[in-house]
């Protein structure tokens, strides 16, 4: 059984959200610059054993755009808490993408939400973030707004192919792009740019060896966002081994779908 149009209110405005399976529960937090969609390939393999949860982050995907409210990681932090609240959830597993890590890792450090257990997947966690496109766009955010819309389009495009060790089938990149082709998508797109802050992964990096449940890490062994040597730094700051994923960019969900699918019911066998 599947649910994929649910709205929930929050302090960023309306939130999408879905669901699918029954089991016990297990939450999906993309990342930037994606959206639910980028779950997709690996929902129904996942959806067999687990009530599926997925989430469009405010300011992305199916979300209200928040032009005028601040959506950085704080903020998407306390917005997972509520839907958390909002789901009735107490203490489900999550897998976490991306800024999707950053924003677990807030859940569960500072705001104290409960997991069963936590699986970080290229996960923003430890400084530097991104690329020096990255900063250079941070840096110049109102020179890049008002770019004509094909330019935009050639950049964010350009921008989501350069996160890929291999490209992806054609309808997986339009559904990524996509999003930020509509009229505040381009608006939307550039701000988080301009809301990236470092001190909101530094606020919790001293707390990653007080984690309260079993944490996995897995990792794209040819990231070209975010080296897999990070991702080594961030299992050791942990506890944890990783699971590298040889031949796989920043995208391992649908890069290699079937592989991730495998390693997350692995990893979340011994979830109750």
């Amino acid at each position: 059984m599947w649910n994929v149009d649910s709205r929930c209110t929050t302090e960023l405005g309306h939130v999408a959200w879905g669901w699918a399976g029954s089991g016990p529960p297990l939450v999906l937090a993309h990342g930037w610059p994606w959206s639910s969609f980028s779950w997709h390939r690996v929902i129904p393999a996942l959806a067999v054993r687990f009530r599926v949860y997925w989430y469009d982050m405010p300011g992305y995907g199916r979300s209200d755009p928040a032009l005028d409210r601040p959506t950085g990681l704080d903020a998407q932090g306390r917005v997972l808490c509520a839907l958390l609240d909002h789901w009735d959830l107490d203490r489900p597993a999550i897998v976490a993408h991306d800024f999707g890590g950053a924003v677990t890792l807030r859940a569960h450090l500072l705001h104290e939400r409960e997991f069963e257990r936590v699986v970080l997947m290229n996960v923003v966690a430890l400084s530097p973030w991104g690329s020096a496109f990255f900063d250079h766009v941070g840096r110049h955010v109102e020179a890049f707004q008002g770019v004509p819309e094909h330019i935009h389009a050639a950049i964010v495009r350009a921008y989501i192919a350069g996160a890929l060790a291999h490209p992806v089938d054609s309808v997986d990149l339009d559904g990524l792009v996509a999003p930020w082709l509509r009229p505040d998508g381009q608006g939307s797109f550039y701000r988080q740019f301009a809301q990236a802050d470092e001190r909101f992964t530094d606020e919790f990096e001293p707390l990653l060896a007080r984690m309260r449940c079993p944490v996995h890490v897995l990792w794209g062994e040819d990231d070209p966002w975010i080296p897999i040597e990070r991702g080594r730094r961030l299992g050791e700051r942990l506890g944890v081994e990783i699971l590298p994923l040889p031949g796989v960019g920043h995208l391992p969900q649908l890069e290699a779908p079937e592989q991730v699918g495998e390693a997350l019911k692995r990893f979340l066998a011994a979830t109750s």
